[in-house]
């Protein structure tokens, strides 16, 4: 089945802070730079716009993006 998007309204994107848009973020916790593309979580690293997040296992997030979840590759 095609993976549909993930809302910002949904409730776990909520609990985590998650936005399509990283680079607007004021979290305590977010650190210049991270976003989805380059996170352990984001399980296709090669995936263009959006892609599969373990933490969203129905849903793709935006490349672009960022959550509270954030692991750095590494």
């Amino acid at each position: 089945a095609e993976l549909e998007r993930l809302s910002e309204d949904d409730a776990t994107a909520q609990a985590l802070s998650y936005t399509h848009d990283a680079s607007g973020v004021t979290h305590d916790s977010y650190q210049e730079g991270s976003r989805c593309s380059n996170c352990l979580l984001y399980s296709n690293p090669d995936a263009k716009d959006w892609g599969p997040c373990s933490v969203f296992p129905k849903h793709l997030v935006a490349e672009g993006g960022w959550c509270t979840a954030w692991v750095g590759r590494g």
